[in-house]
């Protein structure tokens, strides 16, 4: 099937509605050389002369009466079908895919605002720390904790301000050894997730010798060693994105007021750039700024230092 250029349609039908390339021009936001151009250009395609061009004003010629009718019934049918299309797209499934401290921490808490929001669209929620194949993956959005280079991809910073920080259950704050000054760690025990070097530099940093940064167990996931550290087992490293709502709910406590570090990385949305505006995706895009906007965790310190 042979079709015209839609662009040199689009003037065409504009043109011959408004009688004036001037007034299409403005209409389609372009200038009246460009609309002249497309529709010399369909006149070509055509063989055939759609307009009558007088000195200061243009008239359909017979076959452009005859052919703007259908063109213009064309356009409409096509417009209908694509906001058909992006209402439907607007509504239903959308998959969504981030690390599991992340989701459980942060995300998972928050999402009934966004259904509340865009009740037709169901999330679907999943937690990896893999990275996603968009290509394979039946994903079409992901949030990721790094250094934001993602090549190919539609990305934004979610979240910048993530620190460090001692976090730890109330009750450790009394009793026989209570935390009161990073040597008081020495009484008790550190938890780790996968980055253990996190311990050693913030004890660097805060002058602490008396303490092994190495001792301690080690958790595959942030949400499990703060859940230890609710539990009374131990002392963690805080992250801010993920410590801030239990550290407002009282779940979790902060014993020093040493100066948090920096953790040198942050949350970015992620997604294909030839999905990125699509109804589903670019609201929960929208929704996630928002929130990311409003989180706690991006006011719990004003001075940081970095994590080398």
């Amino acid at each position: 099937m042979r079709l015209p250029p839609l662009n040199a349609l689009r003037s065409f039908e504009a043109a011959a509605r408004q009688l004036s390339f001037s007034k299409a021009a403005e209409e389609l936001y372009v200038t009246p050389a460009a609309v002249s151009h497309q529709v010399k250009a369909l006149e070509d395609w055509l063989g055939v002369d759609l307009f009558k061009r007088l000195n200061r004003a243009v008239m359909l010629t017979d076959e452009g009466q005859s052919y703007v009718l259908g063109v213009r019934e064309g356009l409409q049918l096509l417009s209908s079908a694509t906001e058909k299309l992006m209402k439907q797209d607007a509504a239903g499934a959308l998959h969504v895919d981030t690390m599991p401290s992340f989701a459980a921490r942060w995300l998972l808490p928050r999402l009934s605002r966004f259904r509340d929001e865009h009740p037709d669209i169901d999330v679907r929620l999943s937690a990896s720390d893999l990275l996603t194949d968009f290509d394979r993956n039946d994903v079409d959005i992901v949030v990721r904790y790094g250094n934001g280079n993602y090549p190919g991809l539609r990305v934004e910073k979610l979240l910048t301000e993530d620190v460090l920080f001692p976090v730890c259950s109330p009750s450790l704050l009394t009793g026989e050894h209570p935390l009161r000054t990073p040597e008081d760690l020495q009484f008790h025990t550190l938890l780790h997730d996968d980055m253990r070097i996190d311990w050693d530099t913030w004890l660097t940093v805060a002058g602490v010798e008396n303490v092994d940064p190495k001792k301690g167990p080690s958790f595959n996931d942030s949400s499990m060693v703060l859940t230890a550290a609710m539990a009374g087992q131990g002392v963690a490293l805080g992250r801010s994105t993920l410590a801030a709502d239990d550290l407002i709910a009282g779940r979790l406590v902060r014993p020093f007021n040493q100066q948090p570090l920096k953790a040198g990385h942050a949350y970015y949305i992620v997604c294909p750039e030839e999905k990125a505006d699509r109804p589903r995706i670019a609201a929960f895009r929208t929704w996630l700024m928002k929130e990311a906007a409003m989180d706690p965790g991006r006011f719990m310190s004003s001075s940081i230092e970095e994590v080398e």
